[in-house]
């Protein structure tokens, strides 16, 4: 008699040897389903982790880096300890020929503002930029434009409002090209701007009015004071490297001791970029191993089972070969059993993982970032289901091989 992988009535006998202790089967089944969705979802889960967490910087430089000037900690040419210094467009334009790796860069100036339309007041933040602001802390455009160079070198009128002040001053009417007031001085709305991240400097796009750096200067009365300058820095490069150079220019302008660290305050996001990647790299390697666990545990049950199974049938498999069966036939009946139970338990945890995700990605898909990315990738649902079917097939072949090694006459012995 001879046993093919593809007979229909083999694989009706394989049903109802499982289905013959359906206890068993199901407890050892349910293993091999709650492994492969535990890797599956865990996977899943630390993508969409990661994509929920990366929304609070979207849109936002993840290789930005910014001065600002401090408090004195050392007494230098006259300037006592303590003392406060202003950084200067002079002091831009010497940083920008000078550091050697600067991509994008802007001035930036903050101060509350009440803006007035109509009957309607609100008070806000006041952002004075340059056009490579938008570069930095890319905006969202929700009409017209952003502010530009030309704006900037105009020192034009002009302001884009960010989306919550337009809904509080407008309500659902367009604000492109009204004039609104700010401070008693009335510029000309050219954009409605936000942004996609929690993460901003100065203050947030969307509660914002954002003018050039220098139509702000003087509106605020601030001459040539700017609040503090940041910068990109190109591919290849931290913001970091920057620092020297830019300490040096600061230092000569304002009488700075060249040891006084405090005077001269800088921020470097690519540092803490660097430590959330390490974290989500830990979170995923968690995942792979608390997933891979399960996934051992749910193998461990196969081979746990097919053991039971051919203790229970040591007779059966005696009279199968005494009639005829070769040693491959009863290999071939054991493997396809574990193999059987493999692919059902574990494409069904998968299809279940798949699901799990698919609700949680709707629940926290955002209108401006779409979806988190609790979702499971094809290819990655089939590696796993793959990689299933290779360690339970491999739990199911010592078994197999015992089966395989059983001698007729003491199999149709045993009791």
């Amino acid at each position: 008699m001879k046993i093919a992988i593809f007979d229909p009535e083999n694989w009706r006998e394989i049903v109802a040897t499982l289905a013959r202790n359906k206890t068993r089967t199901f407890l050892t089944a349910f293993g091999i389903f709650w492994g492969t969705a535990m890797l599956a979802m865990l996977w899943g889960g630390a993508n969409g982790f990661e994509g929920l967490m990366r929304r609070n910087f979207a849109g936002f430089a993840t290789n930005l880096g910014g001065v600002f000037s401090d408090v004195r900690s050392i007494s230098y040419r006259g300037f006592n300890k303590g003392s406060h210094w202003n950084m200067t467009v002079q002091d831009v334009e010497a940083i920008r020929r000078a550091a050697p790796a600067i991509e994008y860069s802007s001035e930036v100036n903050a101060g509350s503002a009440t803006a007035v339309y109509g009957t309607k007041k609100k008070t806000g933040t006041a952002l004075g930029v340059e056009g490579s602001y938008a570069n930095i802390s890319i905006p969202v455009m929700y009409e017209g434009r952003f502010i530009n160079d030309s704006d900037v070198a105009g020192s034009r009128k002009v302001m884009v409002i960010g989306r919550n002040r337009a809904a509080d001053l407008f309500g659902q009417d367009s604000p492109i090209g009204k004039f609104v007031s700010l401070n008693g001085i009335y510029f000309r709305v050219i954009g409605v701007a936000g942004q996609k991240s929690n993460a901003s400097i100065g203050g947030r796009i969307d509660d914002s009015f954002i003018l050039p750096s220098s139509t702000m200067r003087r509106a605020f009365n601030t001459g040539n004071t700017i609040g503090f300058f940041m910068y990109t820095a190109p591919a290849g490069y931290t913001p970091s490297d920057n620092e020297p150079a830019i300490r040096r220019v600061l230092s000569a302008n304002h009488a700075i001791h060249p040891d006084d660290e405090r005077a001269v305050s800088f921020m470097d996001i690519s540092e803490n970029f660097r430590m959330v990647d390490n974290l989500f790299l830990g979170i995923t390697i968690l995942a792979f191993f608390v997933g891979l666990g399960s996934l051992m545990a749910g193998v461990i049950g196969v081979g746990n089972i097919m053991w039971i199974i051919v203790k229970e049938r040591t007779h059966e498999f005696g009279i199968r070969r005494a009639i005829g069966a070769k040693p491959a036939d009863i290999t071939v009946q054991v493997l396809s059993e574990s193999i059987l139970l493999t692919l059902v338990a574990g494409t069904a945890g998968v299809c279940f993982a798949a699901l799990v995700l698919g609700i949680a990605d709707t629940l926290t898909i955002s209108p401006t970032l779409g979806k988190a990315g609790f979702e499971l990738h094809f290819v990655t649902a089939i590696g796993i289901v793959a990689t299933f079917f290779v360690l339970g097939s491999a739990a199911g072949t010592l078994p197999a091989v015992k089966a395989m090694q059983i001698k007729p006459i003491e199999a149709i012995r045993d009791k």
